[in-house]
């Protein structure tokens, strides 16, 4: 008998969530992106709604036009440490980038998570958009695009082999006969390719879930192609189902086209739902929580997509700019859809700008409505499940207390933890380790 899917849920801890002038909402925490107690309470409220995991996103570089949380933030793998401490179900899923960093680092850094957690851990893998980052890691120059996804693909590969240093049975610890671990289940990998050398072994083994859980997010052609060959899930942001429905298609066929199973790659669209007690009062909300952003912070929030250019310059209620190839080293796939959206929909710069920074989206509504448009998405093949944003001030409280348990009562969402590692939550096998199937097919032929 075949198990009935459900939908997958992960929080956002961004905590003014997709909004920008959130902060300034009268109830808003000051400080709350820098405040771990705030995080932890957040933290705790997502493992009561038996949420799968907390998704912790990052950037590398900030100026005076950054978006205000942006600003003053935890470090993701700090943070991760942090709650793997103070929860005891949840997966913890950080950002870090391919680009800007060592695999040994990287996979020492994930690697010790998922042992605290007892296999919890998550990376969500960003090439990192902004050309500013490269002045602050002592770079000449920003990767261009398609090379930063030929770094991240061997920069997996080789994390991914360091996971796999130490054979699961590998430390007997035998006090008695004074045998710690066995040599021959200890593996050097002695990688040597186009942008790293590493030659090994981890100083630390595999968790329960054998390798962290690995999230992605291009939306590019070639960031798809990226995350369809080598992702677990993947993170993205539509505003409506039909996109939604497009593009879960596409990524599952190129899933299948590498060989792969379309359940490998979990699909989680970004939305950013607004309860209210009647429909009237939800939109109500959205326009109160809409109208903290001005105009100017909208213009400076589209700048960043496009690395930081200057949309003030242009005239607002006249049509979109003609950009060129603007912003295809930088946000590529989102920026590219921007401008094709822009002009299919013949709209003005202040339409876009009010558009990507304020989203309508079709999650604003009663709870029995959110209930419904996330059923819809799920069985249509629009999403395998959904990472939350804060869309008001103790949005996550209400979508705990007012959303799940209709989820929970349709059947579609689970009422307790069925696993104690995110890969558990999400359905994913477990990767044996590389060199114990070597030993096991030569074994075989023999």
């Amino acid at each position: 008998m075949t198990k009935q899917r459900k939908i997958k849920l992960g929080a956002d801890l961004n905590i003014n969530g997709s909004n920008m002038g959130l902060w300034r909402h009268a109830d808003s925490v000051p400080g709350a992106s820098v405040n771990f107690d705030f995080n932890k309470k957040l933290a705790i409220k997502a493992e009561e709604g038996k949420f799968d995991f907390l998704f912790i996103a990052d950037g590398l570089y900030i100026n005076e036009k950054t978006i205000p949380h942006f600003l003053n933030r935890f470090e993701p793998i700090a943070f991760l440490s942090a709650l793997a401490a103070v929860t005891s179900n949840i997966g913890l899923v950080g950002t870090l980038s391919t680009s800007y960093s060592e695999p040994f680092t990287v996979a020492r850094q994930f690697g010790t998570i998922d042992k605290i957690s007892g296999g919890r851990a998550g990376w969500n893998i960003v090439t990192t958009p902004l050309a500013g980052t490269a002045t602050n890691y002592s770079k000449q120059e920003h990767p261009e695009h398609d090379s930063r996804y030929k770094i991240a693909a061997e920069h997996l590969e080789v994390t991914r082999g360091l996971w796999d240093s130490w054979e699961d049975d590998a430390f007997i610890r035998d006090k008695e006969s004074g045998v710690f671990f066995d040599p021959d289940k200890l593996h050097t990998l002695n990688h040597k390719g186009d942008f790293f050398s590493v030659k090994g072994p981890l100083n630390i083994a595999r968790s329960p879930q054998g390798h962290p859980v690995i999230f992605q997010a291009g939306t590019s052609e070639v960031g798809k192609n990226f995350a369809a060959l080598v992702a677990d899930s993947i993170f993205t942001v539509h505003f409506d189902i039909a996109s939604a429905q497009e593009y879960y298609r596409d990524i599952k066929t190129r899933v299948v086209s590498n060989g792969r199973s379309p359940d490998d790659v979990l699909i989680f669209p970004g939305i950013t739902p607004i309860i209210g007690r009647t429909a009237e009062e939800a939109e109500l909300r959205y326009q109160e929580y809409a109208n903290l952003v001005t105009i100017d912070k909208a213009l400076e929030n589209l700048g960043r997509l496009f690395d930081h250019h200057d949309f003030s310059q242009y005239p607002l209620d006249e049509t979109f700019p003609e950009l060129g190839d603007l912003g295809g080293n930088s946000f590529q796939g989102s920026t590219s859809k921007i401008k094709e959206q822009a002009r299919a929909r013949n709209l003005t710069l202040r339409q876009v700008a009010l558009w990507i920074t304020i989203p309508r989206g079709e999650f604003v509504g009663t709870p029995v409505q959110i209930a419904d448009s996330l059923q819809r998405w799920f069985e249509n093949e629009a999403a395998d499940g959904f990472v939350i944003f804060h869309g008001t001030v103790g949005g996550l409280d209400e979508f705990v207390d007012l959303v799940v348990p209709i989820l929970q009562e349709r059947g579609l969402y689970k009422t307790e933890y069925e696993s104690t590692t995110l890969r558990g939550h999400l359905g994913l096998p477990i990767p044996a380790n590389r060199y114990t199937l070597e030993k096991s097919a030569v074994t075989n032929t023999l």
